[in-house]
């Protein structure tokens, strides 16, 4: 069969600030992950898919159908009766992933399923794997999100939040890893997420067209490119994809080592307070999503230009009053409030 090649992410014409806040995920995957939001044909979807081609190599337990880090903290049933028994976990690598989850998906088909006579009759749990156990330590991709049951979406964020999934029936439950970077996708058209489950989402971006006609007419050439060719595009873009890609990994080498001032926690406060943001997750992600910045340009002290970069992607979806009541928030409006606050 004819592999399917998927459209280079360095050959997305525009919408850096889309490009800027799937990378940052990538390369920190603690930042809660992103919302993008926009009309339709805006490069939302094959943005999200085509990072796939991006993404970094991971060392996994050998067999486990959770993708375990032999070297992390956190492991499934089956990887903790392996090490009480003092048996070794086995190495194996492959790279992240891209998990689709379906807006029709069910909840069982999310959480996976326990099958109660099995544990009746033999006095065992047999679990069933669902879509969050493909994607613990992986990216979890929903398109139309806002069109998902609530209490699936419910069961994605508290999840994401979390970092475990857990499955009761009949008093009997299972629990797994699922620490996964959530990405939606939506078209505002088409209705909202509530408030506070846009909340949990790290960052989110609008995005719409190009308004330059030039733009327009290069994002149209290079589709038209890719559907004629698609090897021949992709090997176009290569060079620039290998470039991206070893960035990232060195982005992730880094982060460990970004410090911050306190005059910078201030500034966030600051930034918070002066724009009516409820709690202090804004806070925290502001300060997260700033150090990741920093990583990405290859310097290991936040700025305030990172700041400031940080709480376009952070604080819009969160601001509950005025002056920015319909969720518009610039630069010149984050330097404004910065300068005043300095």
């Amino acid at each position: 069969m004819k592999e399917n090649i998927q459209y280079p992410f360095t050959a997305i014409v525009g919408q850096e600030r889309m490009k800027q806040a799937l990378i940052l995920n990538i390369i920190n995957p603690r930042l809660g992950g992103v919302l993008i939001r926009g009309e339709k044909g805006t490069a939302k979807s094959t943005a999200v898919r085509a990072l796939a081609a991006l993404m970094p190599t991971l060392q996994k337990v050998k067999g486990c159908r959770f993708g375990c880090d032999p070297d992390g903290t956190d492991f499934c049933p089956e990887c903790e009766a392996h090490l009480e028994a003092g048996e070794p976990l086995e190495r194996t690598e492959g790279k992240m992933q891209v998990i689709d989850l379906p807006v029709s998906a069910t909840e069982d088909r999310v959480v996976g399923t326990l099958d109660i006579e099995y544990a009746i009759s033999h006095g065992t749990k047999k679990f069933e794997c669902g879509i969050l156990a493909q994607a613990n330590r992986n990216i979890l991709y929903v398109d139309e999100v806002n069109l998902l049951d609530d209490h699936v979406v419910d069961v994605l964020l508290d999840s994401a939040a979390m970092g475990v999934n857990t499955v009761e029936r009949e008093g009997i439950s299972y629990s797994h890893p699922a620490r996964f970077t959530l990405v939606g996708t939506m078209n505002p058209e088409e209705g909202d997420l509530r408030p506070q489950l846009l909340d949990r989402f790290g960052l989110v971006v609008d995005v719409c067209g190009e308004n330059s006609k030039e733009q327009r007419a290069e994002v149209v050439r290079r589709r038209l490119e890719f559907e004629e060719n698609p090897e021949q595009f992709a090997r176009q873009y290569e060079p620039e994809q290998q470039r991206l890609a070893g960035q990232i990994l060195q982005a992730k080498e880094r982060l460990g080592s970004v410090r911050y001032e306190n005059e910078i926690l201030l500034m966030a406060a600051a930034l918070s307070l002066t724009l009516g943001v409820d709690g202090h997750r804004a806070d925290i992600t502001m300060i997260k999503t700033a150090m990741t910045l920093a990583a990405f340009e290859g310097r290991t002290k936040v700025s305030r230009e990172d700041l400031k970069n940080a709480a376009v992607l952070v604080l819009p979806h969160r601001m509950r009053r005025t002056p920015f009541e319909n969720g518009v928030l610039d630069e010149a409006a984050i330097e404004q409030i910065l300068r005043e606050h300095a």
